[in-house]
């Protein structure tokens, strides 16, 4: 929240001009830069409008809450007002977005989209925007658990008239979302009226509203239990079923005896984790216990929420980052599950965290303190960036440090290459990533090894597996430039050039473009198949058949892996990342690319040396041509 006062104090500090500097001094103070020119702009002419509102209506003793910081989530509202409801007395709040648009008309195919001239692709309809910060509210603010009815929603478009923007409200249909225009300011007076009284001052209710502990509310954990838990699929086996009952029995404890308990669960590709992390979740909540899940890749994330919430789409809001926690209050949660692990870096503080929150203090120690009992899922040899400090060393001696007791779980049977053990234990003695050196392949019948000549040799096979319904794709090694994104309806870049043959990379934005997926869902979207994968967007995800192409980062040479940094384009290497560090990752980057398949890999390499190599190791038996 970057100001809170009453709407009569609004009114005369937007007219004498301190209001807008208290901002611009408060945002820089919190986020580090002054406020862009748009965002100053649309204070100043949207906020006296909404103040002039209130002191008409005669609810000058509102309180108002500008850019209201929604609860572990990066999304501002830009007012929330607070009173008291004039017929039930009880707290009442009003979540106010304020528009400048002059018109806006709906998307043709869904009504929760709309189009402005201002911007070339859709945007969120006002409605539908209010609409959701409400609901989030709900589900998480403590002052609002069982009062849902307490906060509604408005969409304030003080410069558009009836006709610019009346196709906008197909979507109004709740309290939770009204629209209204400057044609229709007496409604929206009378709108607020039947909100907010004008007898009760609102500090109180702002004060209670501020105040509420961050935590999903139950309402939400009974349609999560609903929509995570109960899924024939997640049946747990061997020490993935020891993992979860640790888990449950460190709750059970912590509860009783008012102590923190850290688990860690470690395996490597295909164990399991994420099931467990998906069945702890579904339980925890159909037991009404406070609790969180939370990974450090954005494609996981959206993955996650689009699989466990895709009937209800309150249930993805479950799904947070590991920046997530950074001012949240010790033992907030019962339980955090941090998922892929091996994500966790140095601090949660990046380019956009504000001067506030930039304390240097060590994420895994955010995690630790914001839940009695933080559990850790991870794969060590999965850590490919610099500054992942997901490991079960980092987490203990974190532990140890503030008295915790630890406990670690490790998983051994897997799922993923088929099930294949020999396959996982080929490929990390193949990258020296286990000590004997690499071996000859030998097939054990659950995971297809293969060998290409070339690229093109690698595609028109996979090409072959797709026609047979099978799901496939090609990832690489991160050794090729990647080129800005394309504007809508222009061709992609074709960024990994290899002889005759060329592919883009999967998309880095959060948009299809040219009938390619964002980039969350290149590896779950058919339409990945056509652009070159990267170990961001493949880790974490598995599919049917997986083309790995070795560059020129990683070569044989003699009788030994040879990592070349220079030939490496990932910008996350700097001239300071040391060069065991670099091999190292390296490594894990082939070895997270080279263990998604759940059927079959082809690799092929660009280096004639390596390929010779992979044959000898693979056998001629098993290359693409001889299949």
């Amino acid at each position: 929240m970057l100001f809170r006062v009453s709407a009569k104090s609004v009114a005369v500090m937007a007219l004498d001009g301190s209001l807008f500097l208290h901002l611009t001094e408060q945002f820089a103070h919190m986020h580090g830069y002054r406020p862009g020119p748009s965002e100053a702009r649309s204070w100043q002419r949207s906020i006296p409008v909404l103040a002039a509102a209130l002191n008409d209506a005669g609810l000058g003793d509102v309180e108002v809450m500008l850019e209201y910081a929604l609860p572990l989530n990066s999304k501002r509202a830009d007012a929330v007002l607070a009173g008291v409801h004039p017929v039930s007395g009880e707290p009442s709040y009003v979540v106010v977005e304020l528009k400048q648009w002059s018109q806006a008309a709906p998307h043709e195919d869904d009504p929760a989209l709309c189009h402005i001239d201002a911007y070339a692709n859709p945007v969120l309809n006002p409605i539908e925007q209010v609409r959701r910060y409400c609901e989030y509210l709900a589900n998480f603010n403590g002052a609002l658990a069982g009062h849902a009815g307490r906060v509604s929603g408005v969409a304030f478009l003080h410069n558009a008239t009836e006709f610019g923007v009346s196709g906008l409200r197909e979507l109004e249909r709740d309290g939770h979302g009204q629209l209204f225009t400057a044609e229709r300011r007496g409604e929206f007076l009378d709108y607020l009226r039947s909100k907010l009284s004008d007898e009760h001052p609102g500090a109180a209710p702002a004060d209670e509203l501020l105040s509420g502990k961050t935590v999903p509310s139950k309402q939400l954990m009974a349609v999560a239990a609903d929509e995570v838990r109960d899924r024939e699929q997640f049946v747990l086996l061997d020490q993935q079923q020891v993992a979860y009952r640790m888990v449950l029995n460190a709750v059970r404890k912590a509860k009783r005896s008012d102590h923190k308990e850290v688990v860690i669960v470690t395996g490597g590709p295909g164990t399991g984790k994420s099931v467990i992390a998906l069945s702890l979740l579904g339980e925890l909540y159909r037991r009404g216990v406070p609790a969180l899940h939370a990974t450090g890749s954005q494609s996981f994330t959206k993955t996650m929420r689009k699989v466990a919430g895709a009937r209800k789409r309150e249930v993805q809001d479950l799904f947070k980052y590991f920046n997530s926690f950074m001012s949240t209050e010790k033992n907030t949660l019962d339980v955090l599950i941090c998922d892929e692990a091996h994500r966790i870096r140095e601090t949660s503080a990046n380019r956009y965290t504000s001067a506030a929150h930039r304390t240097g203090r060590p994420q895994i120690e955010e995690l630790i303190d914001v839940a009695r009992v933080p559990v850790f899922l991870l794969d060590e040899h999965q850590v490919v960036r610099p500054g992942e400090m997901g490991t079960v060393a980092e987490i203990k001696a974190a532990a140890a440090k503030k008295g915790i007791e630890c406990h670690v779980v490790p998983l051994d049977s897997q799922f993923r290459c088929g099930g294949s053990d020999a396959y996982l234990r080929w490929v990390v003695r193949l990258l020296g990533l286990e000590p004997g050196g690499s071996v000859t392949w030998d097939p054990d019948d659950r995971m297809q090894l293969l060998v290409a000549e070339s690229p093109e040799e690698m595609e028109r096979f996979l090409e072959g597996r797709r026609t047979q319904n099978y799901g496939a794709r090609i990832s690489a090694g991160y050794c090729w430039p990647w080129s800005k994104e394309p504007k809508p309806g222009d061709p992609l870049a074709a960024d990994v050039v290899i002889g005759t043959w060329a592919r883009p990379w999967n998309l880095r934005g959060e948009r299809a473009v040219s009938g390619a997926p964002p980039s969350a869902l290149w590896a779950t979207d058919p339409a990945g198949f056509g652009q070159v994968g990267c170990v961001y967007t493949a880790q974490g995800f598995e599919y049917d058949w997986s083309g790995v192409i070795i560059g020129p980062d990683l070569v044989w040479r003699g009788d030994r892996w040879v990592t070349e940094r220079t030939a490496s384009k990932d910008p996350v290497f700097k001239k300071s990342t040391p060069d065991a560090d670099v091999d190292r990752l390296i490594r894990n980057t082939y070895k997270v690319l080279l263990t998604r398949g759940m059927v079959g890999t082809v690799v092929y390499s660009t280096d004639a040396e390596t390929r010779e190599k992979l044959r000898e190791l693979v056998g001629v038996e098993h290359e693409v041509a001889a299949v």
